[in-house]
């Protein structure tokens, strides 16, 4: 069986380090890095195990503070599908969407907390990609990398569309075009995520700090108005806003599993804090903290708003094209509550947009190191920041721009159902992976970190079979949600075309690197 061979190009000439062996049945795995990504993946290394380092985590800045890391855990825990999205689906789910909510975040925090367990044990801004590369080959890190590509980039027209449906709120706004609305959003957030991650991360840090504050405010003020008892539009908040309203299940159980898709959707970006460790000083500190605190942010911010929300008024007043919360404050006469509100759903599709530039970046550069996506895109600027993957997702945003200014009522809902495909996608290949991970671990190759997925051998197999069912209930929705299956036979052909497409290249680049090796 063939051995790990990693070529390290220093300042002292080629070096070899060896490495314990690979899967069964895997061909051998060269990995270019140099001096910066070795020793960031030694800091996260014990004295029992040797992991490989990434080619593309050289060359990174370590300008992410433990404060920004914070923040962009909560940021990705927080977004539209809180703050817009929970209205229609109180309309068709009743009470019984905190349960969804509650299981969807469950579920979200597995994924995170096993991507935190691999983070410790080798912190990389290729995050889940380098990981599948390392223990399920270069197919496994190529599927992985463009499903969130797929991801990212069709949720980042959705974002630029939301943002200009948003900004027409106001008056002085209503004869701006949508799609060129769109295109200023678009060219502000890649101004500044190709100045520096540090200014990336203080933007992200603001965009939260206003989800936060907004949502705790919102909780204070349904707090005093259901313990005092105080109407909200003629009616009395308590737990008789359900019983006298069709109870937990007003209109059964399949609305409940219907949502489950767009829940799960809400919950995506939560995987960003393993790309952002890459770029942290001292992610051993910092990364188990953030993700940690993913549960009780998911109990309090999520269940916690949608079950004051269904006791402070029936689940049929809320609707689909109003924010839950502006409904509410609306009720009680506060006056520029949809101002308010406005302003902080447009932050979370600004803060959402940032993240998909930001991570889709570091995960096309680590692909393209090895091979698997286009060789700009492994482009650095003078700041350290993969300019070339930040600019293929703005492309694809550009082109969301044109489907603003042809289909401008369709476009939030045709890229809404493609990102939904992609991060299930990626959710799936991250459990995948450290399902090999923890397999290498019991075969004596490598230490696992004291930081776990909780019930590891059992919650991944929970997950991914939860994920799976989550897509087959989609056909459950003969509007929205088949549709979407519709797209899985054309994502799978793309996917298989364009791996064959650069197979050749990538053996013959393993073939000269192990020539070089042999020397």
């Amino acid at each position: 069986m063939s051995r790990w061979s990693a070529h390290v190009r220093g300042v002292a000439g080629p070096q070899h380090i060896r490495t314990p062996e690979p899967l069964p049945g895997t061909t051998e795995w060269i990995f270019h890095v140099s001096n910066d990504a070795v020793d960031t993946a030694a800091d996260a290394r014990t004295a029992s195990q040797a992991a490989p380092a990434d080619a593309g985590d050289a060359g990174y800045s370590k300008d992410l503070k433990g404060r920004h890391v914070n923040m962009i855990a909560i940021g990705g825990a927080i977004g539209t599908g809180l703050f817009l999205g929970a209205g229609g689906r109180l309309h068709s789910a009743g009470p019984a969407l905190a349960v969804a909510y509650l299981v969807c975040g469950i579920i979200a925090f597995f994924v995170v907390r096993a991507l935190g367990e691999m983070v410790l044990y080798r912190p990389s801004s290729g995050s889940f990609v380098s990981y599948a590369r390392e223990f399920l080959g270069e197919k496994g890190a190529y599927v992985a990398g463009w499903m969130y590509f797929l991801n990212w980039s069709t949720t980042c027209i959705a974002d630029i569309t939301a943002i200009a449906l948003y900004t027409h709120y106001w008056s002085f706004f209503t004869d701006i075009p949508q799609w060129l609305l769109a295109l200023a959003a678009l060219a502000v957030v890649l101004a500044v995520n190709l100045i520096s991650v540090k200014w990336f991360g203080e933007m992200e840090f603001w965009f939260a700090i206003i989800k936060v504050a907004a949502l705790v405010a919102f909780m204070f003020i349904g707090i005093f108005l259901v313990s005092t008892q105080h109407k909200v539009g003629g009616e009395t908040p308590g737990m008789n806003m359900i019983t006298d309203h069709g109870g937990f299940l007003p209109n059964g159980l399949m609305p409940v599993v219907i949502v489950l898709q767009g829940v799960v959707f809400a919950y995506a970006s939560l995987e960003l804090v393993g790309v952002a460790a890459g770029e942290t000083k001292d992610p051993q500190k910092v990364v188990p903290r953030a993700v940690n605190s993913i549960m009780w942010r998911v109990g309090v911010f999520y269940v916690g708003s949608v079950v004051l929300l269904a006791l402070l008024l029936p689940g049929s007043v809320y609707s689909a094209d109003e924010s839950p919360f502006v409904t509410v404050l609306s009720k009680i006469g506060v006056s520029g509550a949809g101002d308010v509100m406005n302003f902080v759903v447009l932050t979370a599709a600004m803060s959402s947009l940032n993240s998909g530039l930001y991570s889709t970046g570091r995960i096309l550069r680590s692909m393209a190191m090895a091979g698997s996506a286009p060789k700009f895109t492994a482009k650095m600027n003078r700041n350290q920041v993969p300019y070339g993957g930040i600019l293929l997702t703005a492309s694809v945003g550009v082109l969301g721009v044109a489907l603003n200014r042809v289909v401008p009522d369709q476009a939030f809902e045709i890229v809404l159902n493609v990102a939904s495909l992609g991060i299930i996608g990626t959710w799936i290949s991250i459990m995948v992976c450290h399902l090999a991970f923890v397999r290498r671990a019991k075969e004596g190759h490598l230490t696992r970190p004291s930081f776990r997925l909780p019930g590891s051998g059992v919650t991944q197999y929970v997950t991914i079979a939860f994920l799976l069912a989550v897509l087959g209930l989609m056909w459950k929705d003969a509007e929205v949600g088949r549709k979407t299956l519709f797209l899985i036979p054309i994502v799978a052909a793309a996917l298989t075309v364009g791996w064959w497409a650069i197979r050749r290249k990538a053996d013959r680049d393993t073939e000269r690197e192990a020539a070089e090796l042999s020397k």
